[in-house]
């Protein structure tokens, strides 16, 4: 799983299928961080949802798990994680305190019925052993068009190859550090594998899940040791833009999967 909000849409909504277990929500988050702290953004959002404020006031995972089971407990009601970023802010209503605050963390996760008054949630470290999850309350934009899982799969099939490029490019060229690009792509996939599916989790979007992970472990080594080695400011900016679809393939890819499973 790529980032906390994702473990806990997919473990999520695995729980409320019938598919897996409270604790296996517990335990698929706290792979993130040993201690987790909730709490509401504002006043209002902490009477709707019955969560302490200001945010210093903090419950736990628990009272988490029952905020969201109430969220989508109305008809057509679910589960949708968000990747935003500065100029893709897919599936956020415009100027909304959630919004700002899910681009800000790059990740978050809206629970709810569109149209209607519902749930985000946006985590972030404080420190390195604590994961705070902050709730917001508003009413949700509609459903986002987003692409099938076998869009998905053909995306980051072409995805791998374009990455694999960028990594051969990145062998053959000298960049000044004795690490294999390899062994440092596999380091960051460990990183990544220590996050588990839920076993509901469909076959396909586990598949699309994993060839997101490999290029997005790519893309973070090149990133880190360039191999056209940019020597300007526009050379950097060339190689920011040739990569930045990738990373927009990425997500898109990454939407698809979660969202299809929860």
């Amino acid at each position: 799983m790529c980032t906390p909000s994702a473990t806990l849409t997919a473990w999520a909504g695995s729980w409320l299928a019938g598919a897996a277990a409270p604790d296996d929500v517990l335990d698929a988050l706290h792979a993130w961080a040993p201690r987790h702290r909730v709490g509401a953004a504002d006043a209002v959002t902490a009477g709707c949802v019955g969560m302490p404020w200001p945010e210093t006031e903090t419950t736990g995972l628990t009272e988490l798990l029952k905020t969201v089971r109430e969220a989508v407990a109305a008809p057509g009601a679910r589960l949708r994680l968000v990747l935003p970023v500065a100029g893709d802010v897919r599936g956020l209503a415009a100027g909304s305190p959630f919004a700002a605050a899910a681009v800000a963390a790059g990740e978050g996760l809206l629970a709810g019925t569109p149209g209607a008054t519902g749930v985000g949630l946006v985590p972030h470290r404080p420190t390195a052993e604590t994961m705070q999850w902050t709730l917001f309350s508003e009413v949700l934009p509609d459903l986002p068009e987003e692409i099938s899982l076998g869009e998905a799969e053909y995306a980051m099939r072409e995805a791998v190859r374009a990455a694999a490029d960028a990594l051969a490019a990145l062998q053959s060229v000298a960049v000044g550090s004795a690490a294999d690009p390899r062994a440092l792509v596999e380091a960051e996939l460990n990183r990544s594998a220590s996050h588990s599916y839920p076993s509901s989790m469909p076959i396909r979007a586990r598949r699309v899940l994993d060839s997101a992970d490999r290029v997005a472990a790519i893309l973070t080594v090149a990133a880190r040791q360039p191999a056209s080695a940019p020597a300007s400011v526009s050379g950097a900016g060339l190689q920011e833009d040739a990569l930045r679809p990738l990373w927009t393939a990425i997500r898109t890819a990454r939407l698809a999967a979660v969202n299809s499973a929860s």
